[in-house]
């Protein structure tokens, strides 16, 4: 007799367990992978961060335009540019890393690795929309330029650990998906200068 497996969580549920699972990861513990699926379905569905993640990346678009002022051709290009970047940045990186993580023999963990990466890019929004939101009630440059540090410090090393605490893989081999990454958004950023500029 087969064995039936058991049915997906709702969109609800599942939305609900990997927030609390990037939490979890987010303060340096790896039992918060235990409630980000595991599966392909799972990893799927992650890809919903994208959409919670969307009005935190409009308001950092306008919390910066208000302190540095509105582009001289208007808003309207440059935002259109940011949101190509954004759906680019969220589709580039899991499809870039499957081939790298299957030839690790990782390929297996890759599933679970995605959706908690996409989970934590909430955690990383909500931290980069703080400071933002700092640098709009006039904190101090220097205490902001600190904190920016230390966020961007912070990033570096959640996603080193996301990396080989979801994959198991060493130091280096996580290094080199945070370096991937970084690249991608290096790239990005020029992606966006350019169409912004026309």
């Amino acid at each position: 007799m087969a064995r039936l497996s058991p049915p997906p969580p709702s969109l609800r549920l599942a939305i609900s367990a990997g927030l609390l699972g990037a939490v979890l990861i987010a303060r340096g513990k790896g039992a918060g992978l235990a409630l980000v699926e595991a599966t392909s379905a799972g990893a799927w569905r992650s890809f919903i961060a994208a959409a919670i993640c969307l009005p935190a990346l409009l308001a950092l678009r306008g919390l910066a335009w208000a302190e540095d002022g509105l582009p001289a051709a208007g808003a309207l290009r440059p935002l259109i540019a940011e949101l190509i970047a954004y759906v680019v940045g969220w589709v580039a990186f899991p499809l870039l890393t499957l081939p790298l993580v299957d030839g690790w023999g990782r390929g297996a963990q890759w599933a679970r690795f995605i959706a908690a990466w996409n989970w934590l890019n909430v955690v990383q929004y909500v931290m980069w929309l703080a400071l933002a939101l700092a640098v709009a009630v006039g904190l101090p440059r220097l205490l902001l330029q600190g904190l920016s540090l230390a966020g961007f410090g912070y990033v570096l090393w959640l996603e080193w650990f996301c990396a080989r605490a979801a994959l198991g893989v060493g130091g280096g081999r996580a290094a080199a998906l945070v370096g991937l990454d970084l690249a991608i958004g290096v790239f990005l950023a020029g992606l966006v200068q350019r169409l912004a500029a026309g």
